[in-house]
């Protein structure tokens, strides 16, 4: 089984700056991604970032240039620094986890942290 805790969440002011954190612990063999999705009420769940083993990256369009993810592969820990913080940012972020247990490749999720940007 595998646990997610994200962490940094919080209220900040547009044009402000976040950075959430999520650490994973647990039964896997390897992670081959994690990233950050955001789901804001009544609407659907979207990616915001991602990040490979391997240190491929990508993002939603509305966040390039404004977030950046990152992974500390020792320490099973990822990353989203945020900054330019818009309205529009508001929603919980959801961390996510792809691994291997051998011989399946499964997916975890963290329970979820708010973002809120006020304007």
């Amino acid at each position: 089984q595998v646990q997610l805790v994200e962490s940094g969440g919080g209220l900040v002011q547009a044009g402000g700056s976040l950075r959430l954190s999520c650490v994973a612990s647990g039964s896997f063999s390897t992670i081959n991604a994690m990233g950050w999705y955001r789901q804001a009420p009544g609407k659907q769940r979207e990616l915001v970032a991602r990040i490979t083993y391997g240190g491929i990256t990508n993002y939603r369009d509305s966040v390039k240039g404004r977030f950046t993810i990152s992974r500390d592969i020792p320490k099973n820990t990822v990353h989203l620094q945020m900054n330019s913080l818009k309205s529009e940012d508001t929603s919980v972020y959801y961390c996510n986890m792809e691994y291997v247990l051998f011989p399946e490749t499964l997916s975890a999720w963290g329970q979820g942290i708010q973002v809120t940007v006020s304007s």
